[in-house]
């Protein structure tokens, strides 16, 4: 049964020590787990049942090392007096808190069914002095909308904004992601990895990421006594500057830890290959502190994050009226280009965010793990547009927006091939837009309510088989206090329709309360399936449901940062969306491919298009209207590798979405073009572990696009086809890296990185980046990189 070891002392050594170990979750017994005597080096082994004897004891205290494969190794100690017996148990899983493998920069999958993908740490620190759009485009289906180079939303399978949930540390940001020069107000340096899951099955995150979700997990603190940290610097000829960010993290055996990281970047005005791009500077700082005891049964961890960022916006994209507009996208040249320049001038933007969160999980032996979480968060958003005199000063949008979390879940893991998960949730949230800033509110002030739920279930029906399925469903109440010009509401059917909800009549206006009660189901049911190690077959359907945002239900006047009118709708209703997606995974000995194609079709899908013109008190600007229609997203992302020779590897990248609206039998607004890309790697550890890459981005044009629409021109006292719709022509972008890795000291290391985007410094526009109407994108850049382990 088991190898007896004899331990022998001067002393009288007679007793016995036996006992059982067994897995922590399902109870079940551990055979081949091995209990060693450390003072003595001497060792028994587990039968089948899980049992084992060690005899010939002293009376005295031994220190024992239990370890088991798969298991985390522990340590303890253990008093003899006479017959002892003990029972061990063992966590038998690869991975510590659902967080990483034991292979390093490995992440486990959020989700078994669906396309995901996961950004390693060394990509991530690439992007230091970038954003996290900016990082994602790393990924297959993931693309960007962009305005200018600083302000960048990821897009997921043609779809951004409300539609793309961000889990930040397990907190979802509420930071006014509806518009679309509403950035996600993170820092990507306070990330250990970053996974996207392309759909809504991960539904304990939210029903409503119809586009995906995009998870953003810190990195793991180890369990015993250590201090470390990291630097990283990076300088960019582009912008004339660049960024630092360092953190450092103290750790205890004990399961104590802290960990503090922060991250100033500064750049001045950005350049196209011919021009300065006039007020296009940024200026950024980021702080995080988390402090926390992590032990295996229990745990805490509490954490704050302060974002702050200042970015200002190409002046030429500033219009004071239609005509501007058709001159600028008449004329192919910025009509505003200035000296470089630091400042950061208006239009500009300026938006804080804080983030708090205090978490708790217990682990109950045989049953499962139990986590708590509050968070709050409180984002500040300024928007300056160019005023005249005194008014230069004073933000055209002032916004304050508080939200308030709780979540709770539970998750059965005990038995070996079946798994569940259950969750609430429940959300306040206030929006606060303050009447001071001399123009009409674009989004009112309002109260928000969320009541979440949800199940998961997870079966292994053989070894190469795996099934999930899940079901949500969400409560949403948008309580809101609105002024309407007398003549919009009319203008709109408002006076029939909702005329329940006017609370005063001012006559050139009305004071309205819209309340309106959402209440949405989401499902999911997939399959993961593994006949061999090199082959994996993924099949996922979705049924999600969205509320609509505030912006799609109330915005009402000129949007001074986008330089039109928005014009929201009260008539608004969620949307639902029907997602199949397969994903095919190969990979021989040298070389693979993954095939993943889906298709989505959507009910009552909402988008914002251009629609008209309408004169101000400032000048004719565009009208951009919200609508429904029903639609339908076909697409396919394509990835393949190959290891030619040694010391080489070759990376292909390919990406298609097709978007059709089938109330105008057109093509959608705002779909991301073809996009192919080629990369070749050489690299030679023996040289400081160098690395060298050289990679072609070309990026079709997109032929598929709603129709441009008439305009009257003041100056041409005529109406005349404005191309806002016509995209732009396809482009290639070469990009140049390297890097080495310098030992310095036993643990600390110093890599070196010098990178070479838009090599050629090729004049091109990109058809998601809403500036393309003013200016060409960025030239050249050469980005430096030091990056300091210690």
């Amino acid at each position: 049964m088991t190898i007896f070891s004899h331990i022998g002392y001067s002393q009288e050594c007679d007793h016995v020590l036996a006992g059982q170990v067994v897995d922590y979750h399902s109870r079940t017994p551990l055979d081949n787990a091995t209990i060693m005597v450390l003072e003595s080096q001497l060792a028994v082994k587990t039968d089948i049942d899980g049992k084992f004897k060690i005899e010939n004891l002293c009376e005295t205290s031994y220190r024992l090392e239990v370890s088991h494969p798969s298991c985390n190794t522990t340590v303890m100690e253990v008093e003899m007096d006479g017959i002892t017996w003990l029972d061990i148990k063992l966590e038998h899983h690869l991975e510590e808190l659902d967080e990483v493998k034991v292979v390093a920069d490995a992440f486990k999958d959020k989700t078994n069914s669906s396309q995901e993908e996961t950004l390693k740490l060394s990509t991530i620190e690439t992007y230091s002095a970038g954003n996290l759009g900016d990082a994602l485009r790393e990924l297959g289906g993931v693309s960007s909308l962009n305005t200018g180079a600083n302000i960048v939303k990821p897009t997921i399978h043609g779809l951004s904004g409300s539609r793309v949930l961000i889990l930040n540390d397990g907190v979802r940001m509420q930071d006014m992601e509806w518009g679309d020069e509403h950035a996600p107000n993170i820092d990507i340096n306070a990330a250990g990895s970053i996974s996207v899951i392309k759909g809504a099955s991960a539904l304990q995150y939210g029903g409503d990421a119809i586009g995906g979700t995009i998870v953003m997990d810190m990195a793991r603190v180890p369990l015993k006594d250590t201090l470390y940290g990291k630097t990283i610097i990076n300088g960019m000829s582009n912008g004339r500057g660049g960024n630092i960010t360092s953190s450092l993290t103290r750790a205890f055996g004990n399961g104590w830890f802290a960990k503090a990281q922060g991250n100033y970047k500064r750049l001045g005005d950005q350049e196209a290959p011919d021009y300065v791009l006039s007020n296009t500077g940024v200026r950024e700082v980021a702080a995080s502190l988390q402090i926390g005891k992590h032990q295996f049964t229990w745990g805490w961890d509490a954490r704050y994050s302060y974002f702050n960022s200042e970015i200002a916006v190409l002046r030429a994209s500033h219009i004071g009226n239609i005509d501007d507009l058709i001159r600028a996208i008449n004329s192919g040249v910025p009509e505003i280009v200035r000296p470089f320049t630091y400042d950061l001038q208006n239009p500009r933007q300026e938006v804080t965010h804080h983030l708090g969160k205090l978490k708790f999980y217990k682990r109950f032996e045989g049953l499962g793990k139990w986590n708590l979480q509050y968070d709050f968060q409180n984002n500040r958003r300024f928007e300056f547009d160019v005023r005249r005199g005194e008014l230069d000063d004073r933000a055209s949008i002032d916004l304050e927006l508080t939200t308030h979390t709780v979540n709770t879940d539970f998750k059965w893991d005990a038995r070996e091939r079946w798994q569940l998960h259950v969750g609430l949730l429940g959300r306040y949230q206030d929006n606060f837009a303050n009447p001071a800033t001399g123009v009409r509110r674009l989004i009112p002030d309002y109260e928000k309510w969320d009541f979440g739920s949800f199940l998961i279930s997870e079966y292994r029906l053989t070894n190469s088989l795996f099934l999930d399925a899940g079901v949500r469903y969400d409560f949403t109440r948008v309580d809101a206090q609105k002024f309407y010009q007398t003549s919009r509401w009319e203008e709109r059917g408002y006076d029939t329709i909702f005329q329940d909800l006017v609370v005063q009549d001012l006559g050139t206006q009305l004071l309205v309360n819209p309340v309106f009660d959402y209440h949405n189901i989401s499902g999911t049911i997939g399959a993961n399936y593994t006949p061999d190690m090199g082959t994996e077959i993924k099949f996922n359907y979705t049924l999600a449901q969205r509320a609509p945002n505030p912006s799609e239900l109330f915005s009402d006047g000129l949007h001074h940062s986008a330089a039109r009118i928005e014009l929201g709708d009260l008539q608004i209703d969620s949307e639902t969306s029907h997602k199949f997606m397969l994903s095919y995974k190969k990979e021989f000995k040298s070389w693979g491919f993954t095939l993943e194609p889906y298709a989505n079709w959507i009910q009552n899908f909402i988008l914002l298009e251009p629609s008209g013109v309408e004169f101000t008190l400032r000048g004719a600007f565009p009208v951009w209207e919200y609508r429904q229609t029903d639609a339908r997203l076909l697409g396919f992302d394509v990835y393949g590798f190959s290891n030619w020779i040694s010391h080489w590897k070759t990376e292909h990248q390919f990406s298609m979405v097709k978007g059709k609206d089938f109330d105008t039998d057109g093509a959608l607004i705002n779909v991301p073009a073809v996009n192919l890309v080629n990369r070749l790697i050489y690299s030679k550890p023996e040289w400081n572990d160098f690395e060298a890459s050289l990679e072609s981005q070309y990026v079709f044009r997109q032929n598929e696009v709603p129709d441009n629409i008439l305009v009257f021109s003041a100056e041409q006292q005529q109406e005349v086809v404005l191309e806002i719709n016509t995209p732009p022509e396809a482009y290639q972008l070469l990009t140049l890296r390297s890097q080495m890795v310098f030992p310095l000291s036993k643990g600390t290391r110093l890599t070196t990185a010098l990178a070479v985007n838009n090599l050629l410094n090729t004049n091109y526009r990109e058809y998601l980046n809403r500036q393309r109407f003013f200016a060409d994108d960025l030239g050249r850049n050469f980005l430096l990189q030091l990056k300091l382990n210690y």
